[in-house]
């Protein structure tokens, strides 16, 4: 190889494949429902797949408190405990406007949900449903966050 090849793929072209993947937040809203535990699921904007709330780590705030914030945004959710750690890791591919995709780590952390609002701030942009968890990893498309609601 030349060595202006050598420069291009040290300098630009492995960069670019090693970048360190970036961190998101997600809340697991569970309750225990009339046939057991269930998960609380929302659509996202863009696609209108089902997902689980979560965002971009928000400043003054840790993880379990950014989770409970985007619970509450997308989802309504309020009154409620969280746990201190992640119940686990799932990682994907954001797929942003242009279509770059980014690839993401996101932090699960589990909230037992007491009570859902009928207005908040996304409202009128998602749909949300609880659903067992069986059938919330059916509805995911992320395999390592349908692992996790098999855990359950």
């Amino acid at each position: 190889m030349t060595d202006a090849l050598i420069k291009a793929w040290e300098e630009v072209v492995r960069p670019f494949f090693l970048r360190p993947k970036r961190v998101q937040v997600a809340a697991l809203c569970t309750r225990d429902g009339a046939t057991g535990k269930e998960v609380l699921l929302i659509t996202s904007r863009g696609t209108g797949r089902w997902i689980v709330p979560k965002g971009w780590p928000i400043d003054g705030l840790n993880g379990p408190e950014t989770a409970l914030q985007e619970a509450w945004e997308e989802a309504g959710v309020q009154g409620t405990q969280t746990d201190k750690e992640p119940v686990g890791r799932y990682s994907y591919d954001k797929i942003k406007g242009n279509g770059l995709a980014v690839p993401v780590e996101t932090e699960v952390y589990r909230i037992e949900v007491s009570k859902l609002a009928d207005d908040y701030p996304e409202v009128g942009q998602r749909k949300r449903q609880w659903v067992p968890p069986e059938e919330a990893a059916n509805l995911v498309r992320e395999p390592q966050l349908q692992a996790i609601l098999l855990d359950l």
